[in-house]
């Protein structure tokens, strides 16, 4: 077993990435159901600020990282670069989803909101960009779906090798050998 394990920082802030990511899934799967009103308002506007503050977390991630280098992999091969193509991408699509739904959001007649603060407009309103950046919002939330379920596919199997590798990013002594 492997016992180079992740900062703390990086783990803290792994693991609060990934509860965010996993409420706007929710939200975002759940807000659209919702009848026109007060509480789809209030759904959107949260749905929005979270997805603002993921796209600044995972600045900060990438900005940690690039200080502290993850611990060399354990296993090599095709798994290691499957690994490393997956986090490649989600780190892209980490930055790209909410960056998608920020530019839909900005070509609506609505004001874009951080937790109530309103946000310059930097772009005129536009019905045809507005569905463009919508369309692709919503297809690069599926893909960030697929990445998140192959990384927890990835985890679980790692998890019953009890190779070590899952243990270097669980924080504490939680589920360590």
């Amino acid at each position: 077993m492997n016992s180079q394990r992740y900062t703390l920082p990086a783990i803290a802030l792994h693991w609060g990435q990934a509860i965010l990511i996993a409420w706007l899934l929710w939200l975002g799967w759940t807000m659209v159901d919702l009848p026109k009103g007060a509480e789809r308002s209030a759904a959107y506007g949260l749905h929005k600020s979270l997805g603002l503050l993921a796209l600044l977390l995972v600045v900060v991630r990438l900005a940690w990282r690039r200080g502290h280098p993850a611990p060399s992999a354990i296993s090599g091969g095709w798994e290691a670069r499957l690994a490393m193509v997956t986090h490649y991408g989600l780190y892209a699509l980490l930055a790209l989803v909410p960056l998608a739904g920020y530019l839909a959001s900005s070509f609506t007649t609505y004001a874009t909101k951080f937790f109530g603060v309103e946000l310059p407009r930097i772009v005129a309103p536009s019905e045809s960009f507005n569905a463009i950046f919508k369309l692709l919002h919503e297809g690069l939330v599926w893909g960030i779906a697929a990445l998140i379920v192959l990384h927890v596919a990835g985890a679980v199997k790692h998890a019953m090798l009890r190779d070590g590798t899952l243990q270097r990013m669980l924080p504490g002594r939680l589920f360590r050998n």
